[in-house]
């Protein structure tokens, strides 16, 4: 068995002890490396400048440490694998890093006592030992101290020679051959690149090479920056970023600007980089794909950023901002991240790119200046503010650290105009409304608006906008003060002045007053009382004329606030119409194709709301009109998708409710407009039509009002009972075939009269849905309408209500009754249900519906007169009060 040859020698001692401690895996370079192969070559008595013969003794040394139990060994062998993974026994001649072509660059190579021993790398500050040996200082500096850890002596690597000094002189001739020799390699490389730049078609193939020693000349170099420009290597690089930048892809891009940041740190470099276009070309990096091209891209903007000329450039530059701000924000990449921030941070400095931030989504400059600043520059940010296109979340953040900043800017002259403009742009988020007004900006609004002396229309119809965004919904603004003594917005004090505005101020103004009473009217908990005090200003007559303003906006809020008031006080409205002959204007503008959607709309809810008289009707509403009206909400029903806007459900509510008057007084020329437009059709197919609430509950009206007529004429459509000798006959032989069979609602042929029957026209499951409907309101018409259906108790009434029974009418009613909170609905219900409980069989079927009994005990303890008295009759029925229910009950048991 071979085994290595050595003696146990101090130096033998020195090499285990060292092998030891580096097993205990601290952290080492590849100086130290060295010096411990140069150690482990003397103690295995190999020459170290013999790679071949040192790697066999090397092979031999690690087989006999293998077969060692020794915990001490056993770390010598760990240290030993882990320094000969990462250092190779041929040593690499690496020339300062320069990537030296070997064909070109044969005459030029180092010498080999150029080279570091310990690092095998041309010496930068060579120093020679006591020993004459010479080593790169920082690397021979490094061993020192690895061997005072170790607690040994220093040594000389290479001669392995106990150091008594460690002086390190300076080998000042070898450096100056040192740098002589490497001027001509960067000579050399900056000639080389010069070439490959110039070549048309670029050969990437050799760009990559070319970057990475413009960037080591660069960096290592710093005095030779000078060559690399005076050859115009920097200009030829931001030419191939401009022209071949798909050819090079994103690799290299990202090579040519690490190389251009580089030579950025030379002042006339950056000028020329800055005259070549660099801006650009950067920031369209920052769009790469590649996360490294937008790492350097970011560091390149961030080492001209110290200029401010630059910065503003940056900015001025389209999307640069968002880009930056977006790299800022993203989490996901830390290092381009914080990059992109202090970029950020260097352009806030620059007033001049205070607004380009802001657009970017970057407001801390601006409210920082804004709530901080002198009022010279408290003014100017208000005027960028008010300039700006903002998002709802801007305008957001903005509001809530600014609103009070800019009502305090009201009261100055210079400040009105500017902060004016930026209040409005915020109001127009609905959200704002509340900070503004916990803001108390609406007094000062206010007296703008309401300033006589004030000669700028401008201010006040910016002051009035802002009012009138402020006021488009309910809200916060309902409780506030107004104005300074302490009005609200809905008070009579306020409201007169706004009619009184409508009649002085220009039309934009104009229309932002009728906002402001549009808002106000809308709001549930001000909608009573601003009516009262409109009509109490004689507010009617000012708002009519608004009707046929040659101002389409004027003309839609015009038409908005009649539509509101209308709700009110429609009898007044419609005598204040009469008087201004403006009916004939109502169904002008909703037959008016060329009108908008929104005047038609209201027009239409208008005319529905209005007391018209059946000699208007008649004259206005009748003939080919009602034709149309039905056309209308046909076509309307098949052009509109599953949800429809608001504006289309304005026009059927207010189509819907025309119809209604032609169901309240049915004569002969009504009845004949029902059956020829199939009225009770069109009001069963809004039932289930996606809509608002209150079309629902017309079209349930209309039902009612139909049945209700059907219900009062059917005794008059049922035939008499046979008399006489032709009566036996009858018995005997029973009804003739052609004889049309009976609606079990109304015992009578409906048959001729489909349009007025719930049932032949299949209303009632519609009707029935409405129960589940949320608005209490819906399901009140609905009852309504079923109640038609039992409000005759002749002989026929027990056949009406088995028939309903069976339609799950009786079941659904019972339901609703027991579940209701509402007393209208309540009352509503348990009139329906007192009818059903006066038959017989349906006594029985309920009487032990726990339930029902309870629902009726509660309306009969809690309920009023006419609820009591029906909740009465049906525990009468049920035989579950002991007493009198009047003639009704004897009159039922006797129909039964």
């Amino acid at each position: 068995m071979k085994f290595a040859q050595f003696r146990v020698t101090e130096n033998e001692e020195r090499v285990h002890c060292t092998l030891e401690k580096e097993g205990e895996g601290r952290q080492t370079s590849k100086a130290v490396q060295s010096a411990i192969i140069m150690d482990l070559a003397r103690a295995l008595g190999v020459d170290p400048d013999k790679p071949a013969d040192l790697s066999e003794q090397i092979k031999l040394f690690r087989d006999d440490l293998l077969r060692s139990n020794s915990v001490s060994e056993l770390r010598i062998l760990v240290s030993l694998e882990r320094i000969l993974d990462t250092w190779s026994i041929e040593p690499s001649i690496i020339t300062r890093k320069l990537d030296l072509d070997i064909e070109e660059g044969a005459s030029i190579a180092p010498f080999k006592n150029f080279l570091c021993p310990l690092t095998k790398e041309v010496m930068e500050d060579p120093v020679a030992l006591e020993s004459s040996q010479t080593y790169e200082r920082t690397a021979i500096v490094y061993w020192f101290e690895r061997c005072r850890e170790d607690g040994r002596d220093p040594t000389c690597p290479v001669t392995g020679q106990v150091l008594k000094s460690l002086e390190l002189k300076p080998n000042i001739g070898l450096a100056g051959a040192i740098e002589e020799w490497v001027y001509r390699i960067v000579d050399h490389q900056v000639k080389s690149a010069v070439e490959h730049l110039s070549e048309d078609p670029i050969s990437v193939n050799c760009i990559e090479r070319v970057l990475d020693n413009i960037y080591k000349i660069s960096e290592e170099h710093p005095s030779s920056r000078y060559k690399l420009r005076n050859a115009g290597v920097v200009l030829m690089i931001v030419k191939m970023l401009r022209t071949s930048s798909k050819i090079i892809g994103a690799y290299l891009r990202s090579k040519a600007i690490i190389a251009l940041l580089s030579m950025a740190k030379d002042e006339e470099s950056r000028k020329i980089m800055l005259e070549a276009g660099i801006t650009r070309l950067a920031i369209h990096s920052l769009t790469g794909r590649s996360e490294k091209e937008r790492e350097n891209a970011v560091k390149l903007l961030l080492e001209f950023c110290s200029d401010e000329e630059f910065c503003t450039k940056i900015a001025s530059e389209k999307g640069a901002l968002v880009l930056l701000s977006s790299m800022a924000g993203n989490l996901e990449h830390p290092s381009l991240s914080n990059l992109a921030e202090e970029v950020l941070k260097q352009m806030e400095r620059v007033e001049g790119n205070v607004q380009h931030l802001a657009a970017a989504g970057r407001f801390e400059p601006l409210l920082t200046r804004l709530c901080e600043g002198s009022d010279d520059v408290k003014i100017e940010m208000a005027s960028i503010v008010g300039r700006m296109i903002l998002t709802n979340s801007s305008k957001e953040q903005i509001a809530r650290q600014s609103a009070k900043i800019l009502v305090q800017l009201l009261s100055k002259p210079e400040g009105r105009a500017p902060s004016l403009h930026a209040l409005y742009n915020l109001s127009g988020l609905d959200d704002n409304a509340t900070i503004l007004v916990d803001s108390a900006v609406l007094p000062s609004l206010t007296e703008i608006l309401f300033d006589d002396q004030d000669p700028s229309s401008e201010l006040r119809e910016l002051a009035a906008s802002t009012i009138a965004n402020i006021v488009s919904k309910p809200g916060h603004w309902e409780l506030a003060s107004a104005d300074k003594k302490g009005h609200s917005m809905q008070s009579e004090n306020i409201v007169f002045t706004l009619l009184g505005l409508l009649t002085v101020s220009s039309p934009r103004c104009q229309v932002s007053v009728l906002k402001i009473l549009c808002g106000i009217m809308l709001s549930p908990q001000a909608s009573e009382l601003v009516a009262s005090h409109v009509k109490a200003g004689d507010g009617f007559k000012t708002i009519l004329p608004f009707l046929e303003h040659p101002e389409v906006e004027n003309r839609i809020y015009g038409f908005k606030l009649t539509r509101a008031l209308s709700e009110w006080f429609g009898q007044d409205l419609a005598n204040e119409i009469r008087l201004y002959n403006k009916l004939d204007l109502l169904k002008d503008k909703l037959l008016d194709n060329h009108s908008t959607d929104g005047e038609r709309s209201d027009a239409a809810c208008i005319l529905a709301t209005l007391s018209l008289s059946e000699d208007e009707v008649k004259t206005l509403l009748g003939g080919d009109f009602v034709g149309w009206t039905v056309n209308t909400l046909k076509n309307q029903r098949h052009s509109t998708n599953a949800r429809i806007s608001r504006t289309e459900s304005s026009m059927l509510e207010g189509l819907l409710g025309i119809l209604l008057y032609f169901t309240k007084t049915l004569d002969q020329q009504s009845l004949g407009a029902v059956r020829e437009h199939h009225l009770m059709t069109i009001f069963c197919k809004q039932l289930g039509f996606p809509s608002k609430a209150r079309v629902k509950q017309l079209a349930a009206l209309g039902l009612k009002n139909l049945s209700e007529y059907r219900s009062l004429t059917a005794w008059e459509s049922e035939p008499s009972p046979p008399r006489g000798f032709c009566s036996s006959l009858m018995f005997m032989c029973g009804r003739t075939s052609t004889e049309p069979s009976k609606c079990p609602i109304h015992n009578c042929p409906c048959e001729e009269d489909s349009q007025l029957c719930l049932l032949r026209n299949n209303c009632i499951k519609p009707l029935l849905d409405l129960f589940d409907d949320d608005d209490t309101s819906v399901q009140i018409a609905a009852v309504e309408a079923l109640s038609t259906l039992v409000s005759d108790t002749s002989n026929s009434f027990k056949k009406a209500v088995d028939e309903l029974d069976r339609l799950d009418v009786v079941d659904a009613v019972i339901t609703l009754f027991t579940e209701v909170r509402s007393a209208e609905l309540q009352e509503k219900a348990l009139w329906m249900v007192e009818r059903i409980l006066r038959v017989e069989n349906h006594v029985h079927r309920h009487s032990l519906n726990q339930s029902l009994v309870r629902g009726l005990v509660e309306a009969f303890k809690h309920g009023n007169a006419s609820t009591r008295k029906h909740a009465q009759d049906a525990l009468t029925n049920l035989k579950q009060l002991s007493g009198v229910s009047g003639n009704t009950s004897s009159q039922t048991r006797a129909q039964r």
